[in-house]
């Protein structure tokens, strides 16, 4: 019995080393494999440039620490920068907390982030625009930013957002939304209650704290069934929201590099390379294919 024991340990912490993640390069299969590395995960490159820190949060169902295969955007993310040359030390943090640390260059990139406006402020460095100390990558698949409602009641959205001023609107502290959204929301245009993250938003709007809250649809109701709620508080909070009938906007999502990593324009040249690479050769959707069909999404 104590030798089963020795080999399941032995085994589950092989597979809690190696997440394994396999991309195509000119017809080639890559196979790579992580190792335990500080807080996170490392991926080495042969011959590699550099490792490249990145900083990412909990957001299902595109990436998430104990998501199946850990999302798409993380097989992306490591696989895009490997084969670009880089080593990838990847990390899941809160995303304030992500933010501040690509922001300050205690990691090197943040990602997925959305569209930063040139005007948006840093919440870190005073007198700083966000622009001012990340560049961002060229754009890569996103989804849908929407208004949430608690289920049955009137929509509150008009399609124009001067309709909504003054009303309470939950929003993940650090998130960036739309462009003309985060610029009122900076201008104190309606009354904001932050959460930490995208399954306490729910629960702020379920609990008539806000009025609405905002953000990607998909990730919303996802973040309630990725929880480790009870099934019936789960089935409650489901089935107590819905979309506003109007959508806000597509969101495409991007590479945020820290202008104080080593080298950055020249990684966010890689990087821009990287997409276009595995936009044109169909690897970006292949690899969205492939993890749907293993992980059953």
């Amino acid at each position: 019995m104590r030798f089963l024991f020795i080999l399941l340990l032995i085994f589950t912490a092989e597979t809690a080393a190696e997440i394994p993640i396999t991309y195509q390069s000119s017809g080639t299969d890559i196979m790579l494999h992580g190792e335990p590395y500080k807080s996170g995960t490392l991926y080495k490159a042969n011959n590699s440039k550099q490792t490249l820190h990145i900083a990412t949060l909990d957001w299902p169902p595109y990436i998430g620490d104990k998501l199946c295969n850990k999302g798409w955007v993380y097989q992306f993310a490591v696989s895009l920068l490997n084969s670009q040359g880089y080593s990838v030390h990847i990390e899941f943090l809160p995303w304030a907390r992500a933010v501040r640390n690509v922001e300050l260059g205690k990691a090197d990139i943040l990602m997925p982030e959305y569209f930063i406006e040139d005007t948006a402020p840093s919440d870190y460095v005073l007198g700083k625009t966000r622009s001012d100390l990340l560049g961002l990558s060229n754009s890569f698949k996103g989804g849908e930013i929407a208004f949430l409602k608690r289920k049955h009641e009137a929509d509150r959205f008009s399609g124009n957002l001067k309709s909504l001023k003054g009303q309470r609107i939950g929003v993940v502290r650090g998130y960036q939304n739309t462009p003309e959204f985060d610029a009122m929301m900076d201008n104190n245009e309606f009354q904001i209650m932050h959460s930490v993250d995208d399954l306490q938003l729910v629960q702020l709007l379920v609990a008539k704290r806000v009025d609405l809250i905002i953000g990607d649809p998909t990730v919303l109701k996802f973040s309630v069934q990725y929880s480790s709620l009870s099934h019936s508080q789960k089935q409650f909070l489901l089935n107590s929201i819905e979309e506003e009938s109007i959508p806000l906007q597509n969101n495409p999502l991007y590479f945020a590099i820290s202008k104080l990593s080593h080298n950055w324009l020249g990684v966010l040249e890689d990087i821009n390379k990287g997409l276009y690479k595995f936009n044109n050769s169909g690897e970006t959707q292949r690899l969205i294919d492939s993890l749907n069909s293993e992980c059953g999404y």
